[in-house]
């Protein structure tokens, strides 16, 4: 569950293209899904419809991969795969850029709302972002972050002239904090229930409270836009068995917990299990069906990131569709 850097797309853009030109007629009932990261409780909508046998009711092979790093977005543009679980935040340079070149869309919000914010040691004493300042925040050094983290602090009262970005290279965010880091940008699905589990007092604070435009859709599953005008069928299948795969873990979180240990018995499964109770009631949370993305949430966000200079053009409500989820 961690944030990704959008460097890899933008770099890769023009091989992208030229990849996509020789890119032959598949069959579309073989649909292939790249992950964010390796599997968690993000994704366990997608290995319970996998283990019912809901995608192979809608008469579709589906396979889950692991990208390399920063890979999810390039392989899907690229044809080699036809939905990834991806961001919005980092999708959004992507979208703004030539749709021959980068031909993605969002086709669905894994989780309704943003679960993701900022975590430090309780002992740090950062309960608010104007605490940030004087403090050293672990960043992926791209922009994003620090225009968000000056955002937040500045509009709390604090300096974000003070506040030290540093390179984070550590895998998890509990490395970083026991390092030289201060602060960190987490998902609290994950990171804040791995501090529960074992006991680590910890202060968060949550980006989606602290700021409407910063309720964004993270994480999302997004297609390739070429193979969605070409087999919108399969389309629809395959986030009709997403659907109830993310409805079945709403309703059996315990159960869906093993699914997804099954599927990787490598996580801690104290962690899986009361992740998987935290997400439970937030995949769906107030949205009228799992899955549908806000207009206005989602142009809020993007608006702002063109404001800071993060986006080539406004996108807007573009870059998402609603059509493919079942009614």
């Amino acid at each position: 569950m961690k944030t990704k850097s959008w460097k890899a797309v933008l770099a890769l853009v023009c091989v992208v293209t030229l990849f996509i030109a020789c890119e032959g007629k598949k069959d579309a009932n073989l649909v292939r899904v790249v992950l964010d990261w390796t599997p968690n409780t993000n994704h366990t909508g997608l290995y319970a419809a996998l283990e019912k046998g809901w995608f192979a009711e809608e008469g579709l092979t589906v396979t889950l991969i692991q990208p390399p790093e920063d890979g999810a977005l390039v392989l899907l543009a690229l044809g080699n795969a036809e939905f990834a679980v991806d961001f919005q935040e980092t999708m959004g340079p992507a979208i703004a850029k030539n749709r021959d070149a980068m031909p993605v869309q969002a086709v669905a919000a894994i989780i309704s709302h943003n679960t993701s914010g900022i975590l430090s040691l309780a002992e740090s004493g950062i309960y608010s972002p104007r605490d940030l300042a004087g403090k050293r925040f672990g960043s992926w050094e791209t922009p994003l972050i620090t225009a968000l983290v000056q955002e937040i602090v500045t509009n709390d009262g604090g300096d974000f002239n003070t506040v030290r970005m540093l390179p984070n290279f550590a895998t998890d965010a509990f490395s970083a904090l026991q390092t030289d880091i201060d602060a960190i940008w987490v998902y609290y699905a994950w990171d804040g229930i791995a501090a529960e589990v074992n006991g680590i007092a910890v202060n968060y604070i949550d980006l989606g409270s602290l700021d409407p435009r910063f309720d964004f859709y993270t994480p999302i599953l997004a297609a390739n836009t070429n193979w969605l005008a070409k087999n919108p069928d399969a389309a629809q299948k395959f986030l009709r068995a997403a659907s109830k795969g993310y409805a079945f873990a709403i309703a059996n979180p315990s159960e869906a917990g093993e699914i997804l240990l099954k599927h990787a018995p490598e996580l801690d499964r104290a962690l899986v299990m009361r992740s998987q109770e935290y997400l439970a009631p937030r995949y769906q949370a107030d949205s009228p069906r799992w899955g549908e993305i806000d207009p206005d949430r989602w142009g809020n966000f993007y608006h702002w990131m063109f404001e800071q200079g993060l986006l080539e053009k406004d996108i807007g409500t573009g870059g998402f569709s609603n059509e493919y989820l079942p009614l």
